[in-house]
């Protein structure tokens, strides 16, 4: 069995995305020490920016292409194989600016212009689960000042859940930029719970996934 991991921070220290992304390979090693781990950073190693060309592209049959148009096809065909080739996918996601990452959306934006998944109805990737792991700097729980200002998860739910098909799984630590802003001192404990808490949920999802997977629960048409 294949994990997809994607990690989409820009930081490669100090990073709590990183941290649960980690937290979920390990106990994915450990519990199926046969499986593989596939890696995409589009965080560290942002990919070309083609969407641009890709778009027109997506329209026009190969023959027709311009070379970089080619080049966005390629991008969009390596992109899809690696999540049509996994099993469960783990994707780490910082809040930024309370949206996504630009290398997670402009990841997205390239499988977008796959004709699968926009043909598909929700059923690109049915049957296949997804952790998301996410980190926030802030809180935005219910009463919290930033309360709504969120708009990772919902975007993600939607695109990934009700848009591509995917079993979600969330394990989330708030309050990370704690033990940077010296305002935001008196919640580093609480910070620490929270992120003890996400890498523990996190294992927890990974120990789920496997169970389905062994059972066969997955059933995937686009395979």
């Amino acid at each position: 069995m294949n994990l997809l991991r994607v990690d989409a921070s820009i930081r490669s220290e100090g990073s709590v995305s990183r941290q649960l992304g980690d937290a979920v390979e390990q106990q994915w090693r450990q519990q199926h020490p046969d499986g593989t781990v596939t890696r995409r950073d589009v965080g560290s190693a942002p990919l070309p920016p083609l969407w641009h060309a890709g778009v027109p592209g997506s329209h026009l049959p190969p023959e027709q292409r311009t070379p970089e148009q080619a080049r966005a096809a390629a991008l969009v065909d390596e992109l899809v194989g690696e999540l049509l080739a996994a099993d469960a996918i783990v994707i780490g996601a910082p809040i930024y600016n309370w949206g996504v990452p630009q290398g997670l959306k402009q990841w997205i934006d390239l499988i977008c212009l796959d004709a699968r998944p926009a043909a598909s109805d929700g059923t690109f990737l049915a049957g296949r689960q997804a952790i998301v792991v996410e980190s926030r700097g802030g809180g935005y729980d219910p009463g919290t000042p930033r309360e709504g200002w969120d708009f990772v998860t919902p975007y993600l739910t939607r695109l990934l859940g009700d848009a591509w098909g995917l079993e979600l799984s969330f394990a989330r630590a708030e309050l990370t930029s704690a033990d940077q802003n010296p305002a935001m001192a008196f919640l580093r404990e609480q910070a620490k719970e929270q992120l003890a808490e996400a890498e523990t949920s996190a294992a927890s999802h990974v120990t789920a996934v496997l169970d389905r997977l062994r059972s066969g629960a997955r059933t995937n048409p686009s395979r």
